[in-house]
């Protein structure tokens, strides 16, 4: 929100906390909650799954929020785009082995 650009890379590989029953079964019973040709309409994609999600973190009805989701890119994997560009990794983004996790990538195979 103060301007920078953001960009994502390997959304597939973000991860959703709790369990496998409990993830998939809130997807599933959000896109199930209305009418398919009506909407609200939930991605199936990974990349645009994160976009959406970030969406609702930021007041995108307004226009600073309009403005900062502009600037947010989400990418599925690595794009030639990147190329060798040093990646900054977020601290406290690793989840370690014992919590239980799902990755988007899972989420949006369901």
């Amino acid at each position: 929100m103060n301007g920078d650009q953001i960009h994502v890379i390997n959304a597939e590989m973000a991860v959703f906390s709790g369990t496998k029953e409990m993830v998939f079964g809130e997807y599933i019973g959000k896109r199930k909650l209305n009418h398919p040709r009506k909407g609200p309409y939930y991605p199936r994609m990974p990349h645009l799954m994160l976009k959406r999600a970030v969406r609702g973190m930021i007041p995108y009805q307004k226009p600073r929020g309009r403005e900062a989701f502009k600037r947010l890119k989400v990418d599925v994997g690595k794009p030639a785009s990147v190329g060798d560009e040093k990646v900054e990794m977020v601290d406290g983004a690793k989840m370690n082995n014992y919590s239980k996790y799902v990755t988007l990538g899972e989420v949006s195979k369901v």
